[in-house]
């Protein structure tokens, strides 16, 4: 998809540096070229060495280099890319583009240049939040430059929040956008996500196992590749994708009816974990605990909408990718479990607890059609997204 796209990457000064030699190998695997240039502050996170090998190029360093100079020259090495990528972009970089400072290699390439400019900015949640960051922010978004994240998570400094750089295969997919149209641009489709609360009463309810990541995931993997997503969701441990159309949702009725209303779609895929019975008649007001006397729950069972949509007379849409969390049986089960629903694709996957894969951040599933199950190797809920993604593109185009 990025065959022969000439990819000027600069490399700053922070702990996610170690995700640009990920990023260079994505690159270069979907047919880019990638000129590397490093700042005095990224040697100290990778080496130009390993930047060097997995680019197959040389690294540029320092801005009076004279034999470069008389080679090509700052003002040319920036103008001869067809994309400048920063990534990871510092606090410290974002605020010398706003500014317009010049005082080493990378920020002179990046005020030297009319190619266009994208930042994927990584740096700690307080500095992400302040106020300079944010003026800063704006200012070259004002520029024109194109920002990819920053995501939600942990960071090496032990706190959460935002300011984890982008994982490579979302700079990737944004790169490839820069240069195109997207495989599934003018498609529509429903991703469901998280798992549901079901009330037993105002303060109490039911719930599954599920933290939302690997349906977001999927959805941002979607966006990316330019459909146009409703992604409806329970109440979910992590952010919604960005650039999809979020509709919150508590219970499996509200989801149901929330599915419901984005029909029609081209595709839907029901990732959620959606509780399988709620309780009958919850109460109203919080039941009171009473020594020896156990309240008696009557539980009703909540609409199938996965059957229900891959199921519809009319309107149903042209692929319903469902999920199967197991604990055994897997591919015995998730197979039974397509027919049963009438969906064509069920990702399965082994959820005991030995495995992590619950609320964890890898995930090893199997791909369950009408050809057969296919089995692939586990691997971040990242690279499951961007794959299956890339199925789904396949099949709708």
């Amino acid at each position: 998809m990025l065959q022969d796209k000439r990819i000027l990457l600069i490399l700053t000064g922070g702990i996610a540096a170690y995700k640009g030699l990920d990023l260079i190998r994505r690159l270069r695997e979907r047919g880019a070229q990638v000129t590397p240039v490093l700042t005095r502050a990224a040697e100290q996170f990778v080496t130009p060495l390993s930047v060097s090998a997995l680019a197959g190029h040389k690294v540029y360093r320092d801005l009076f280099d004279l034999t470069d100079e008389a080679e090509m020259g700052h003002i040319q090495l920036s103008r001869s890319a067809d994309l400048i990528l920063v990534a990871p972009a510092t606090a410290d970089i974002m605020a010398k583009m706003a500014q317009g400072r010049a005082d080493d290699l990378a920020s002179t390439l990046l005020l030297a240049t009319d190619t266009p400019v994208m930042v994927a900015p990584a740096m700690n949640v307080r500095m992400w939040d302040h106020a300079a960051t944010q003026r800063n922010l704006a200012q070259i978004k004002q520029d024109g430059v194109s920002v990819i994240g920053p995501n939600d998570g942990d960071m090496a400094c032990g706190e959460f929040g935002p300011g984890r750089m982008s994982e490579p295969l979302e700079i990737v997919a944004a790169v490839a956008a820069h240069f195109g149209p997207r495989p599934l641009s003018g498609k529509r489709i429903v991703v469901t996500s998280g798992p549901t609360h079901e009330p037993i009463d105002p303060v109490r309810y039911i719930a599954n196992r599920s933290s939302g990541a690997q349906g977001t995931a999927l959805a941002q993997a979607l966006v990316d590749l330019g459909a146009e997503v409703v992604f409806v969701t329970g109440p979910a441990e992590v952010s919604p994708p960005r650039g999809a159309h979020v509709v919150s949702v508590q219970t499996a009725a509200e989801m149901m009816a929330a599915v419901e209303t984005a029909l029609p779609a081209d595709a839907a895929v029901f990732a959620a974990a959606v509780a399988d019975w709620r309780v009958r008649g919850a109460s109203a007001r919080k039941l009171k605990k009473q020594a020896g006397d156990l309240p008696t729950l009557s539980f009703a069972e909540n609409p199938d909408i996965l059957a229900h949509v891959a199921q519809l007379d009319s309107g149903r849409p042209g692929l319903v990718v469902g999920f199967a969390a197991e604990t055994d049986d897997v591919i015995d089960n998730a197979t039974a479990k397509r027919l049963r629903k009438g969906c064509d694709w069920i990702v399965a996957n082994d959820v005991s607890p030995e495995t992590g894969i619950m609320g964890g951040t890898e995930n090893a599933i199997t791909l369950i059609t009408d050809a057969g199950a296919e089995t692939w190797p586990r691997m971040s809920k990242t690279d499951v997204s961007a794959q299956l993604a890339q199925r789904i593109a396949n099949a709708l185009t």
